[in-house]
């Protein structure tokens, strides 16, 4: 227990944990010039590989941020994947040429030791450090305020923070402090994960192999080592070089030489989700919330975009401009998307995995002859390739989310993630999240009529910033006719809050006030 008289501190949000949860969340509010703390127990951030892909959706939430084109840059896009059945292999592409709605048509290959250097560094650049070696240990809510106990070293303080976000892994100390239930179950396979050198094996792709036991997977990394390897190993084995090159022979009869590991552990699977996600003035995002296989690569990724979707809403919150139902549409919104996410990849582990002869039978002799089937048409492998990359998760029975009552017909609704498209702006043509491309409101008023934004400017000043569009391809793709108007409120995070036909504003500025306070 921490010595009461221990002084206060005082900040707008405390984040626990430094991982990318942690760190993104830092960006987004840092964006809005929110006073921030970012913690983290472990003295060092890490050096391995561990999470290794970031989904196109998670480069657009992290774009405003000015942090999507570092990522970009550091890691490797030219990527397919090969899967090596017993008598033949099958490519897929993992990017399409068929999505034309973002800017990022591509899953990135890159190690969450990079991802986590590349946040950081950003977080330096707006002056937001990152304190390590420091362990929450207490946590008491009061009115307007949660008071934390923290332990670095041997010196003990306490820190009063308008709210708190546990970002803290797996066994979070803010949700156990917190007392939120984190129900699931554990599956019974190990698994071995190991960062290191491969001869023979064909680079510029991943590649998986299937086995009667389950899959041998690598993956293309760069840093710290060529290589990642995953691979399920018995209980209570050591994942050291002899033993994972023994797997090999398990899988596949190519002179596969392993060498050189740089790092190597063991791992089982669990698959849970916290009951809530808010408990008063404290918050939980990303492992401390939900933890899953890592069937699809949608842990990082679906952890940073809780930090996104979380961000804005505490920033308006410490600015007094928004409440309880903007902070509440947190939980509302992200955990369908955890639970979705958890029935994923749960189903793709099991067939992956499981022992069962009819499941060995399905890996070994079915996969062969339906895969190249199914991957043919190219429809079905865009599909995939958008849920697998996020883009289709959508808000749309959120509280933040209405259609005017002069419905439009086509195009994206309230709640849906607002697409890219390339417009004609201010003499030149771009793309409309770049014209989006900053931490705020955007009203998107489509056509050439005059629109009066007094009452909304008025209202919220500087908080809604106006986009006119007359570009008719872009309103097409934003399902408005050719010649009728139409506006969008598009929140900070890249959804629509708001669409309807026309030139009235009155109901818009009814949804505002029910979002937000003037």
């Amino acid at each position: 227990m921490a010595d009461q008289s221990t002084p206060i501190v005082d900040v707008d949000v405390l984040i626990v944990g430094a991982g990318p949860t942690g760190l993104a969340l830092a960006a987004e509010l840092a964006a809005f010039g929110i006073r921030t703390r970012i913690i983290d127990r472990m003295i060092d951030r890490v050096h391995e590989s561990r999470a290794l892909a970031i989904q196109p959706r998670t480069l657009e939430v992290l774009a405003p941020l000015g942090i999507a084109d570092a990522l970009v840059e550091a890691g490797n896009r030219m990527v397919r994947l090969q899967i090596h059945f017993p008598r033949r292999s099958v490519t897929l592409p993992l990017a399409s040429a068929r999505i034309w709605d973002t800017r990022y048509p591509y899953l990135i290959f890159l190690s969450q030791a990079e991802t986590e250097r590349i946040l950081g560094e950003h977080l330096a650049s707006v002056g937001v450090p990152v304190e390590r070696g420091v362990e929450l240990v207490e946590l008491k809510q009061s009115p307007g305020a949660v008071t934390a106990a923290l332990i670095s070293g041997d010196e003990t303080s306490r820190i009063r923070a308008r709210y708190v976000v546990g970002c803290d892994g797996a066994h979070s100390a803010v949700r156990h402090l917190s007392g939120i239930p984190f129900a699931g179950r554990a599956f019974p396979q190990t698994f071995a994960l190991a960062d290191l050198e491969v001869d023979e094996l064909a680079r510029g792709r991943a590649h998986a192999y299937l086995g009667e036991t389950g899959p041998l997977l690598f993956f293309p990394l760069g840093k710290p080592a060529a290589w990642r390897m995953l691979v399920m190993v018995a209980p209570g084995a050591s994942p050291d070089l002899p033993v994972l090159q023994r797997m090999i022979t398990g899988y596949t009869q190519q002179p596969l030489t392993l060498h050189d590991p740089v790092w190597s552990t063991t791992f089982t699977v669990h698959s849970r989700y916290a009951r809530r996600f808010r408990d008063g003035r404290v918050f939980l995002a990303g492992d401390a919330a939900h933890i899953h296989s890592p069937a699809g690569a949608q842990g990082m990724n679906t952890g940073i975009q809780d930090a996104v979707n979380l961000g804005w809403k505490l920033a308006l919150a410490c600015t007094a401009r928004g409440g309880d139902t903007l902070l509440d549409s947190y939980e509302q919104e992200r955990l369908p998307v955890a639970r979705t996410v958890l029935r994923m990849t749960n189903r793709a582990f099991r067939v992956a995995t499981a022992p069962t002869s009819v499941a060995r039978f399905a890996r070994l002799t079915v996969a062969p002859l339906l895969v190249p089937l199914v991957l043919r048409p190219a429809a079905l492998r865009t599909a995939g390739f958008r849920a697998v990359a996020q883009l289709r998760i959508r808000y749309r029975s959120s509280r933040l989310s209405r259609e005017g009552s002069s419905r439009m017909r086509r195009g994206p609704r309230a709640g849906d993630r607002l697409p890219d498209a390339q417009v004609h702006h201010a003499g030149s043509r771009t793309s409309l999240h770049r014209l989006l491309n900053d931490p705020s409101f955007h009203l998107i008023l489509v056509g050439t009529a005059d629109w009066d934004l007094s009452r909304i400017e008025d209202q919220w000043p500087g908080l809604i910033r106006s986009v006119r569009l007359t570009d008719r391809s872009a309103m097409a793709e934003l399902g408005a006719d050719a010649d009728a108007a139409a506006h969008y409120l598009v929140r900070p995070d890249g959804h629509i809050a708001y669409r309807a036909r026309g030139v009235d504003l009155k109901p818009l500025e009814s949804h505002l006030r029910r979002m937000l306070r003037s």
